[in-house]
């Protein structure tokens, strides 16, 4: 393995996002409190999912792993889509690196900043409401694992699209919907029947409910199944995603 080369990747898509941290980093904390304000101020005295529970305790968990997902992903497929349109992709490519390195320099990058992001997002919801600590090694499990399912499913659509709106699109009819019917709000058993099963394919579900089980030792499923279905969904996209590098996908003529 090419361990220069390998870090060299790494530390310039970690100083690209860095060094605009206030739009990459900053915004998207302000954007989770905002919505722990709006929702918290709403509900915080008509709901109640988990028995002793506050309705604030159970939605922070929830952004966090919301702003963890959606960063995870901006950050991979972003730096790829940009790189394609200006032209300077094909500076890495001429570089010594396998598809595997550069696979997981991307990939480790966009871990970062969505853990950053939501480790921000978690320290400015303290001033709001202390949260109980259940298991900090299924927090960090979580965390990881869906920051990097989202990464790597952010190459993916960085590959596959052409233009800025393309990856828009991508992620407004696929990311968001999923991230947001996938239990930040609400608990799954609070839906009809057929909108339960129905969240029981979105694999963002499972990231979002192991997440909380963390904080509170409760969930709706078991933490074992969501685990299971998360490494599962990132070992298949990390597949996917290592074999369209491997051939080039629209980024080798």
């Amino acid at each position: 393995m090419n361990l220069r080369g390998f870090y060299t990747l790494l530390y310039k898509e970690l100083l690209r996002f860095y060094k605009v941290g206030f739009q990459t980093l900053l915004a998207p904390v302000l954007t989770a409190l905002l919505y722990l304000l709006v929702f918290g101020h709403v509900l915080e005295e008509h709901v109640q999912v988990f028995p002793g529970v506050r309705y604030t305790a159970f939605l922070i968990p929830g952004l966090m792993m919301m702003a963890v997902l959606q960063n995870a992903f901006a950050n991979s497929s972003s730096s790829l889509i940009q790189s394609k349109i200006t032209g300077n992709l094909i500076f890495i490519l001429m570089t010594p690196l396998s598809h595997v390195e550069f696979f997981l320099a991307f990939v480790l990058a966009a871990v970062v900043r969505g853990v950053v992001v939501g480790a921000g997002v978690y320290l400015a919801a303290l001033v709001v409401i202390p949260l109980p600590l259940h298991s900090m090694l299924i927090l960090l499990a979580f965390a990881m694992l869906g920051s990097a399912t989202l990464a790597t499913l952010g190459i993916i659509a960085g590959l596959w699209a052409d233009k800025f709106d393309q990856l828009a699109g991508f992620q407004n009819f696929i990311i968001m919907p999923l991230t947001f019917l996938s239990g930040v709000f609400y608990s799954i058993h609070s839906l009809p029947l057929f909108w339960q099963t129905l969240s029981h394919f979105n694999p963002f579900f499972y990231m979002i409910d192991g997440f909380r089980y963390g904080f509170f030792g409760v969930s709706d499923v078991s933490p074992l199944r969501s685990f299971a279905i998360v490494l599962l969904s990132l070992a298949l996209l990390s597949a996917l995603t290592l074999k369209l590098l491997r051939r080039g996908y629209k980024i080798r003529s």
